[in-house]
């Protein structure tokens, strides 16, 4: 393998940096379609689109789930409209809809992330689902989006727990791309991490710790702030060069295993990986001093530290042992640990985690 690392076409974080969107569309095609959901349609886009010249970027809503039936009745509208670039705007999952959608069409795509919640803006990859909302595979695009778009003032007026949960996705990063360092482990992008990609997945993890409480506060006030800047920065850019560059690790696969249980489908991504982050700690055998520090981590800015915090307060034994299964999976990047890896191993890594989280909160 060669050592590879992916980059979005071009990364704009900013004030109002939605103003631009007609411009950049402009630059790549010239019959845009806003994919979007109801709050993206109603609520953010009426306050720019009465200051963009040119014609106006007709919109579809995105139907909430990115599952084959959306994949396919997106694909549809691109075809029938003659649509060259398509706009993804929203939370991660309207996200990897557009992502796929113009990857299988064949025509560039602007990402406009309205929440920080994930890492999926900055990718070249994205996760399908079924229609319940289990997750079924990782779909890899011919290359990372032409344009991440951020709009600070969007991301800092969305509710304070979408950021949280980005932070959980986003802390995984450092943990997972240094597995797949320590074994030589391909990344996302079939390759193996560079220099670039492992010492961003660091300052990633870094700016976290140094920011993060104070991000979250701002955002509580709907202020942007740097302390702000870094954390949106961490979690989309920092995060998605980060993890698909450098590789994933426990933390997601132990992520997706917990999909497979129904009470925890109301939680997000990234709350889901944090918790995975704490057993995949206990599971690498990590040092005490580094357990501490994450879960205290967790603990001031509100992430998951038990199974209580994901939905599963009376977790019952088989559905836990499915979960466990399901993310020791062969396609899974749990096996790029450096560690021997066993569903009975991941489960006892949950309790415990689970069991650790509660004594703190003794």
């Amino acid at each position: 393998m060669f050592f590879k690392t992916v980059f979005p076409g071009k990364y704009i974080q900013g004030e109002g940096a939605l103003g631009a969107l007609p411009e950049l569309v402009s630059l790549l095609g010239e019959n845009g379609l806003i994919l979007t959901s109801h709050t993206g349609a109603n609520k953010i886009l009426p306050q720019y689109t009465k200051d963009w010249k040119g014609k106006p970027i007709p919109t579809e809503l995105f139907k909430g789930e990115c599952c084959e039936k959306e994949l396919n009745r997106i694909t549809e509208i691109i075809h029938r409209e003659k649509v060259d670039v398509l706009i993804g705007m929203g939370g991660g999952k309207a996200i990897d809809t557009a992502k796929i959608t113009a990857d299988r069409s064949e025509i560039p795509v602007i990402i406009v992330p309205t929440i920080a919640a994930t890492d999926a803006p900055c990718s070249g990859c994205a996760v399908i689902y079924s229609e319940a909302g289990v997750f079924e595979s990782v779909y890899y695009q011919k290359m990372s989006p032409q344009v991440v778009l951020v709009d600070t003032c969007i991301i800092a007026n969305a509710p304070v727990r979408f950021l949280v949960a980005g932070m959980g996705d986003a802390l995984a990063t450092w943990f997972e791309g240094r597995s797949c360092e320590r074994t030589q482990s391909p990344n996302e992008c079939g390759g193996i991490s560079t220099m670039t990609a492992i010492r961003l997945a660091r300052l990633c993890y870094d700016t976290l710790l140094t920011y993060g409480t104070a991000a979250k506060k701002a955002c509580e006030k709907h202020l942007v702030t740097p302390a702000l800047d870094h954390i949106i920065e961490a979690n989309i850019l920092l995060s998605g060069i980060g993890f698909e560059s450098s590789g994933l690790g426990a933390a997601h696969s132990i992520h997706n295993g917990l999909t497979a249980i129904e009470e925890t489908h109301s939680f997000y991504h990234g709350e889901k990986v944090a918790f995975g982050m704490l057993a995949g700690l206990f599971l690498t055998d990590a040092s005490p001093e580094e357990i501490d520090t994450v879960y205290g981590f967790c603990e001031k800015v509100g992430l998951p530290t038990t199974l209580a915090h994901i939905g599963l307060k009376n977790p019952e034994q088989n559905k836990m042992r499915k979960a466990a299964e399901k993310a020791c999976a062969s396609t899974e990047g749990i096996h790029h640990e450096a560690v021997v890896i066993s569903p009975e191993k991941v489960l006892n890594a949950m309790l415990m985690a689970d069991s650790y989280g509660q004594s703190r909160g003794l």
